[in-house]
This record gives C-alpha cells, structure tokens and sequence, in this order.
C-alpha cells in the first residue's frame, strides 16, 4: 500500500507517518520510485503501537524509540527480561543491578524496605522503585490520605494478586517475553486504573443499595 492508503487503515495523518519515518519509529517501505515506497501490515502494526504507547501509556518519543529498539532486538536472556523492559522505560535513569543482591533490611529507614522485607519479599534492596514507593506513600501521608500498614498491606494482597496473573502469562521464548512484559507494563497499567475506579463504582453502590 501506498503512504496515502496507510494513513487510512490507521487513522494517522501522511504528515506525522513521514514524521514517524524521520524519526525512526516507522521503518522504511519497500521502495518503488525515488519518492515512493509501498507499505504493508507490519507497517500498520507498528504505527498502532505508536499511537498506544503515545496515547495509552503516555511515553514521549525518546521512550517510545527505546520501547521500539528492545522490542525489535531484545539480546537478552528470560533471566533478564524484567531488566531490559526497566532500561526501556527509565532509560538514562535505570539503575543496572548485576551482581548478587542483599537482604531487605527490616529496619532499614526507607518505609517500603521494611514493609518489602515485613512481607518477605525477595527485591533488591538497590531497586529504585523501592523509593518511588517511598516518595508515592509520603506523598498520600502529607495529603491526609491515610494509607497505614493495614491499607497498605490490603493493597500488597491484590498486586500480588496481579503480578501472578502478569508472570504466568509471560512466553518462554526471550524476544516474545521482553514484548509482553514490556508492552503490559505501558499499556496494563492504565487498564488496572480504569478497573480500580469501576470496582470503586460498584462497590459504593453495592453498599448502597443491596441485591434483593
């Protein structure tokens, strides 16, 4: 197909298809003429995937290209998928955690670690989600939200909960694995946002007013 007809079957105008071409998040058609090349259904792919990491997942362009780079030449082993979707995603601020991790200190003075190492989680103490966690739960302490071990213990319940259902859908083949763990880590986690606020809907109204 044409540039024209690929603007059709995405939705997405000729202009930003040749901006996508120039910046490397398109490969190139097969070229016909000088200044014509024919596309085809990988091409239409690709520029979904686009659109969904942009839109969906809300990654600039820089990150989009790193997404796109380790999706197409994953080089990397099952033991080490989760490390290169994180390199993908933060980039310039993934922090590389190669050697033998320690042991969750329980009284360590970063809250998430004690609470990591209460529930006898097997993290690296370096992993710094660790203090994005941290930060996040400060934060809901200085807005008066009120997140307490218990809550946020609740909470822990479910997300292992979900991190089951994640791992055990991950393919065995390394270059399948980096896309799916990468890929759902962008575009899962909206999905989880949007069933939090529905069930929020539900149950309040369930409360409200009981089944009969």
């Amino acid at each position: 197909m044409r540039i024209s007809a690929l603007a059709e079957a995405t939705g997405v105008s000729v202009a930003t298809l040749k901006y996508y071409l120039r910046e490397g998040l398109l490969h190139p058609g097969a070229v016909r003429s000088r200044t014509q090349a024919d596309y085809d259904e990988t091409h239409v792919e690709r520029v979904r995937l686009v659109r969904a990491l942009g839109d969906v997942g809300g990654l600039d362009l820089a990150t989009i290209r790193r997404v796109l780079a380790t999706i197409a030449e994953p080089d990397v082993e099952r033991v080490g998928i989760l490390g290169a979707a994180q390199r993908s995603l933060l980039g310039e601020a993934f922090v590389e955690i190669d050697d033998a991790p320690g042991e969750l200190d329980p009284d360590s003075p970063s809250r998430a670690r004690r609470f990591a190492a209460a529930r006898g989680w097997r993290i690296d103490p370096r992993d710094p989600v660790l203090d994005d966690l941290d930060a996040a739960w400060d934060a809901c302490d200085a807005a008066g939200i009120g997140v307490d071990e218990a809550r946020m213990s609740a909470y822990a319940d479910a997300t292992e909960t979900v991190a089951e259902v994640d791992v055990a859908s991950v393919p065995r083949e390394p270059a399948a694995a980096v896309r799916q763990v990468v890929l759902g880590t962008v575009l899962v986690d909206p999905v989880l946002a949007a069933l939090r606020r529905l069930a929020h809907q539900h149950v309040a109204v369930s409360r409200e007013t009981p089944p009969s």
